[in-house]
């Protein structure tokens, strides 16, 4: 499978590597790439991100055969309204959303209703860096890429998508848009969350300067996720308000338990959390991480 021209909408850490990967990959003969900012449209060219760089949005879709969307998803709205009358009706529309139901939202406000070749989309792949700057093809490999079809969906273009993120490396499965938002908000916005507000919790201590002097491995590598992108991570927590909500609830009823325990020194009680907390992970290690990283060339 091969597409011919790509426009890549928002040049960060994911567009950026998608498009590395599918150029390597050979999926895809040329890039076009546009940015709000200028000089990250300069930089994807000078690095090879992009083989053409568009100065509009207009000059990036018109041709293309595939757009992807790759911004805030706040901005989803707004960029699809300033694009849409540009797109040929023939071509496919996808995006990297980390909510999906709220970019869905979005695409009906904007078309009338969720186009058949829409495909949203969402790769469970990154890390605390971002920009152009930090993209690389191999930020795919081994990743599960999250596509959430509707109701209206043209196979052809599904399968498109699909296509595009195998070759890029991910290991694409399919949901629907709700329980997409329900599994990401427990693992991954939660965590973004509980990351964020322990180390501005910490910053608040007389002490602060000792607790981050001595801080030792794993208070990096809990919270690594903390230099993620505020911004970006402001944008999902509201897009996914309510999901979040929920999971926030559900982890603080856990954190009272846990309080409770610790209150009453009740050794059992604390062991059995733990334990059941490793086990956990434990298996979610041999089920998920290992076998992506056996799968990384």
């Amino acid at each position: 499978m091969s597409v011919q021209r790509l426009a890549v909408i928002g040049l960060g850490l994911i567009g950026g590597s998608f498009a590395r990967a599918v150029r390597k990959a050979g999926a895809v003969r040329e890039v076009v790439g546009y940015d709000a900012d200028p000089a990250r449209v300069a930089a994807a060219l000078e690095l090879g991100v992009a083989t053409v760089a568009a100065a509009s949005l207009e000059e990036a879709v018109r041709e293309a055969d595939v757009v992807l969307l790759s911004v805030p998803v706040l901005q989803t709205r707004e960029v699809l309204s300033q694009l849409a009358s540009y797109l040929r009706p023939d071509a496919i529309l996808t995006d990297v959303g980390s909510t999906k139901v709220s970019v869905e939202q979005d695409v009906a406000a904007v078309f009338g209703a969720l186009p058949a070749r829409f495909v949203g989309g969402h790769p469970v792949a990154g890390n605390e860096k971002s920009g152009v700057e930090a993209s690389f093809a191999e930020l795919f490999q081994g990743r599960r890429c999250i596509l959430t079809p509707h109701a209206h969906q043209d196979p052809a273009a599904l399968a498109t998508v699909r296509g595009l993120w195998e070759a890029a490396g991910s290991l694409v499965c399919e949901m629907s848009a709700e329980h997409h938002d329900e599994v990401l908000a427990a693992t991954s916005h939660l965590p973004h969350v509980l990351a964020f507000a322990l180390v501005d919790f910490l910053n608040t201590l007389d002490s602060r300067k000792e607790i981050f002097a001595y801080a030792a491995g794993g208070f990096r590598d809990f919270t690594r996720i903390a230099s993620s992108s505020p911004k970006m991570w402001q944008d999902i927590t509201r897009a996914n308000r309510s999901a979040v909500l929920g999971a926030l609830d559900g982890y603080l009823g856990e954190l009272h338990k846990l309080r409770d325990a610790i209150t009453q020194d009740d050794g059992p009680a604390i062991l059995e959390i733990y334990t059941r907390a490793r086990d956990a992970r434990e298996r979610y290690l041999e089920l998920v991480e290992r076998p992506a990283a056996a799968k990384k060339p």
